[in-house]
């Protein structure tokens, strides 16, 4: 199993090391921040699994940072722990109502602040156990990571997956080329939009023998939508 990404959003330098070093020991997977604007940057680039943000940061609040990610659709469910030095009940009343789901002051010890992301991680991941959505028979479980065409699995690549995922997600509405590239492959890689009409052709063909493929529809001048209906 890949071991679980945790981005830290702090800007001493020492204390992101400190941290980074107790986490990677406790089997995650680490990458660093030291604002808001790295921080952004590095959740479009690859989503992380957990994301620890210090109070206060150079360019803009931790509060205001946890607030923004809770209030976009695509990172809403995004877990999040503040570290901070701020140990006032209303600071803490203030960072959980913000979004946040746990709130560690400082000091705190590296066993502490292990169990307490190990504990958000598993709520995240019961949350999560029910998340299949269907589309007249075919069923997309988030779960298993697995695309299912009544009794037939689908096989598909990753990309493939991350397009089929993102389109029965928000199905009936139309992206362009460039809009997929951002919400799918994330905001900092860097490939030509081509690449999505490759990708589009690869899920509709493995789509095709289950008769799914006219679900992934093809609007002329627009881009691409997923839709039941046949217009």
């Amino acid at each position: 199993m890949a071991a679980k990404q945790i981005l830290i959003v702090e800007d001493e330098k020492p204390i992101r090391d400190m941290i980074a070093f107790s986490l990677r020991r406790g089997g995650f997977e680490v990458r660093e921040a030291a604002d808001v604007g790295e921080a952004r940057s590095s959740i479009a680039d690859r989503r992380p699994d957990l994301v620890l943000i210090d109070w206060m940061l150079p360019d803009m609040s931790g509060l205001e940072l946890t607030r923004a990610i809770k209030r976009d659709k695509e990172t809403q469910d995004l877990p999040i722990i503040m570290l901070t030095a701020r140990a006032e009940e209303q600071d803490k009343v203030m960072g959980l109502e913000s979004g946040a789901d746990d709130y560690v002051t400082k000091p705190f010890s590296a066993r502490e602040l292990l169990a307490r992301i190990n504990a958000v991680l598993r709520r995240a991941s019961s949350a999560h156990l029910s998340d299949v959505i269907e589309a007249d028979g075919l069923v997309l479980d988030a779960a298993s990571h697995r695309v299912m065409a009544g009794e037939h699995v689908v096989p598909l690549g990753p990309t493939e997956y991350r397009l089929l995922s993102f389109f029965m997600a928000h199905p009936e509405r139309v992206y362009s080329r460039a809009q997929l590239l951002d919400r799918v492959w994330g905001g900092n890689v860097y490939v030509e939009e081509r690449t999505v009409d490759v990708h589009i052709r690869r899920l509709r063909k493995a789509l095709e023998p289950y008769r799914y493929d006219r679900f992934i529809q093809t609007v002329r001048g627009a881009g691409y939508r997923f839709s039941t209906r046949s217009d």
